[in-house]
């Protein structure tokens, strides 16, 4: 049994002191992500949060160590409340978070809960968890630390520069907020790497330290702020120049001055290569504010595929699903699959396999009823879900994944092999006819069922509809037809900075209908085509910029007042 699911004491309870990494969710360790699943009580900033937050169970519980007392407690109750996952809260012994983090998390630990108190980067080298885990040990409070991927290591691995070469330099870490004279002394006249834990606005200063303690003014220099996420933006330099570089970038003075950055310093730093390195900021998309117009379950793998590339999906649904009108026709075809009157049953979406799911669970059913019968999916994500409920399709196309894919390897009717000629097709009730007439011309007789309805979603956000038609959308893809239109309908025109991808032909010309400019056009109907080929379009034009000399930025950046708004974010 690993220690993070070993049962917390009946009075004392358990404490997980744990790193969080520098910021990119997909730098914690599979022991962080386990303690996380066990939890009872998160204790963390609210930045840390937003990395740990989507491994946590239903209903955990929240303390932020940087929320004011009025945000956690009701106003006129002296009782606090814990921030809950689910969007509940739920009354609790625990102060308003405030000062004390100690405090915190000696008091969320009572009666036997299992508390996670995730730090940024690594808990080693944070300073006040030392103290925090001296408080548990003190009242004889169970913990166990979680390492995490320090920011000192992980942001410039981001960067792409590594600390050390071929040659095995020596390597020194510096936080320059607590740095003595002696410590700046001892990393000048060093000729190794130096890497500097500072704010953005305090850069210059740390330089000036170095070239004070003896490193030449020439020495190579990157800094880098919002480390391993994808607002992470580098700059390189020398120490002499540094000053001059941030101010040429417009990101100072400002504001946001006091974000932390990563400063590395060296000779075989590699700074000066980073232009060969840096794959993450180099990705295709990177920094992308891409607009999916689909629910979050739909665009799961599609929204993954993005972030590979750089990108920051959002999930907008433009059409909800509704029951049938007249439910009658889906109970009798349920009913005709237990009775033996399919041969096959075929999927056109994967809200086609949930309505069925549903309609299986009100009876009582399970995938066992499909045995004996054909199933085909109409692509792979379709596929997925049927095999989530338990049943592998028989089918699947082998080429394009549309219900034309599907027509090329569904088989003919053979009276001799099929002793059953008829097909269930559960759809939509906007679908179109194509799938049914090439059923009937390779002879089977089909059943064509409206197993759910699609009508407009509720408009999005305020802020979201901002976003779309004032161009804080770098780009959109567009699935179908009804995507352009409901998009349009419920939240605006998108932008004409915002780079417009379609699925196919017939989605480009209603985009165009509608007055769009199409960009990026899939080289067949998937989604992940669509993906690829707006990935092959933003690594064409970051190209066509590092041709030109130009500085490499994204489309939202290109409207009137973007700089500006981007200096200050």
């Amino acid at each position: 049994m690993s220690p993070t699911t070993l049962p917390a004491g009946p009075e004392h309870g358990h404490v997980t002191f744990l790193g969080a990494g520098p910021g990119d969710p997909g730098l914690l360790t599979l022991r962080a992500v386990e303690a996380l699943s066990h939890a009872d009580v998160l204790v963390a900033e609210h930045e840390v949060l937003d990395v740990i937050r989507t491994h946590a169970r239903q209903g955990v519980s929240v303390v932020r160590t940087d929320a004011d007392p009025s945000s956690v407690a009701p106003p006129g109750t002296g009782t606090p409340q814990l921030t809950v996952v689910d969007g509940t809260s739920a009354p609790a012994a625990v102060p308003p978070p405030a000062r004390d983090a100690a405090h915190l998390v000696m008091e969320a630990v009572r009666g036997g809960r299992r508390v996670v108190r995730a730090v940024s980067g690594d808990p080693g080298l944070d300073t006040d968890a030392a103290g925090e885990m001296l408080a548990c040990a003190a009242a004889g409070v169970p913990f166990e630390v979680v390492p995490g991927v320090a920011a000192a290591v992980g942001v410039p691995a981001y960067a792409g520069v590594p600390l050390r070469d071929a040659e095995g330099a020596d390597v020194r870490f510096v936080d320059a907020r607590t740095a003595s004279d002696r410590c700046w002394a001892e990393v000048g006249a060093s000729d190794g790497t130096v890497v500097v834990s500072t704010t953005l606005d305090s850069v210059a200063a740390a330089a000036g330290e170095l070239v004070a303690a003896g490193r030449k003014p020439d020495t190579p220099l990157s800094v880098t702020v919002a480390g391993t996420t994808t607002r992470q933006r580098t700059w390189t330099a020398t120490l002499g120049t540094i000053a001059q570089t941030l101010k040429q970038a417009k990101v100072l003075p400002s504001p946001d001055g006091g974000r932390p950055v990563i400063a590395v310093v060296g000779e075989r730093s590699a700074a000066a290569r980073r232009d060969q390195l840096s794959w993450f900021e180099s990705k295709p998309l990177f920094g992308w504010k891409v607009l999916v117009p689909r629910t979050k379950e739909q665009a799961a793998s599609l929204s993954d595929q993005l972030r590979s590339y750089g990108a920051v999906p959002h999930e907008v649904p433009t059409i909800a699903v509704e029951p049938p009108r007249t439910p009658q026709q889906m109970e009798r075809a349920v009913k005709g699959l237990v009775t033996g009157r399919y041969e096959w049953i075929a999927f056109t979406s994967v809200n086609a396999v949930k309505a069925v799911r549903e309609k299986f669970e009100e009876y009582g059913l399970d995938a066992r009823a499909f045995a004996g019968i054909k199933v085909a999916a109409v692509g792979e994500q379709t596929a997925r879900a049927l095999i989530a409920f338990g049943v592998k399709p028989d089918l699947v196309p082998s080429g394009e994944q549309s219900a034309a894919g599907l027509l090329e390897d569904w088989p003919p009717y053979d009276p001799v092999f099929d002793p059953i000629d008829r097909v269930f097709l559960p759809r939509a009730d906007i679908a179109t006819e194509t799938l049914v007439a090439g059923l009937i011309e390779l002879g089977w007789e089909v059943d064509d069922v409206t197993a759910y309805r699609t009508v407009r979603a509720s408009p999005p956000p305020a802020d979201t509809r901002e976003a779309i038609k004032g161009g804080g959308f770098d780009a959109v893809l567009f699935t179908s037809s009804s995507t352009v239109r409901n998009l349009v309908g419920i939240a605006g025109k998108p932008h004409n900075v915002t780079v417009i991808a379609c699925i196919g032909p017939a989605t480009a010309k209603t985009a165009e209908e509608h007055g769009l400019r199409v960009d990026v056009m899939a080289p067949e109907p998937s989604v992940h085509k669509l993906a690829e080929a707006l990935a092959d379009f933003g690594l064409k034009r970051r190209a066509a910029a590092l041709e030109s000399g130009d500085p490499v930025t994204r489309p939202s950046e290109r409207r009137p007042g973007a700089r500006r708004r981007r200096s200050t974010t």
